[in-house]
């Protein structure tokens, strides 16, 4: 069975970009240099290899519509796995007819996350977008939290966890630490 599972780098004050929605400082990168720490992105090891490798072997994403139109839906090819975009709008020309595995849904972020895990079969859902994870813990549909906890203090920007109805309690199920981030995989308790 599926497991749906946010997978998001965070500085310590709860920040996953800064105002003008880099991914943490200037340079747009801050929040992810712990996955090459040598300034080598093509050779990873130790947890930085764990974890991509863990990317890849999900079967569907599922990403809120900012976050896909940030990322231009990542060419259409998110790892060769469907996308799927929770949103009450229709898609842009490049997401209607340009990337195939790009599959807007209207009917609710519970539509969006089953039709994920349908067709992820036995492998995860890829989760992306504060807005999106917000909305999905609300409905109940998220089953993972993994937290890579950044040393740094960004001051401001987006937060991951801006608004959430209510109270919601998390087991930890797994902590690695290391000298560029401390990478904690919660479980969401229902």
């Amino acid at each position: 069975m599926s497991t749906s599972v946010l997978d998001m780098s965070m500085s310590l004050d709860g920040y996953i970009a800064d105002p003008n929605d880099y991914l943490g400082g200037e340079d747009g990168e801050r929040l992810h240099h712990w996955s090459a720490p040598d300034g080598e992105p093509g050779q990873l090891s130790g947890p930085a290899r764990q974890f991509a490798d863990e990317i890849i072997a999900t079967g569907a994403v599922l990403a809120g519509r900012r976050t896909a139109e940030l990322m231009d839906h990542w060419g259409g090819d998110h790892h060769g796995v469907p996308i799927f975009v929770p949103s009450h709008r229709p898609p842009g020309p490049a997401a209607r007819w340009g990337y195939p595995l790009v599959t807007y849904v209207a009917d609710g972020i519970e539509s969006a996350m089953a039709q994920a895990k349908a067709a992820a079969g036995d492998r995860n859902v890829l989760v992306h977008g504060a807005y999106t994870a917000q909305r999905a813990l609300a409905a109940g549909v998220l089953d993972e939290v993994q937290i890579h906890h950044i040393p740094v203090l960004l001051g401001g920007g987006h937060r991951l966890f801006d608004v959430l109805p209510a109270q919601i309690e998390l087991e930890i199920i797994q902590v690695i630490d290391t000298p560029e981030a401390t990478h904690i995989r919660y479980r969401v308790r229902r």
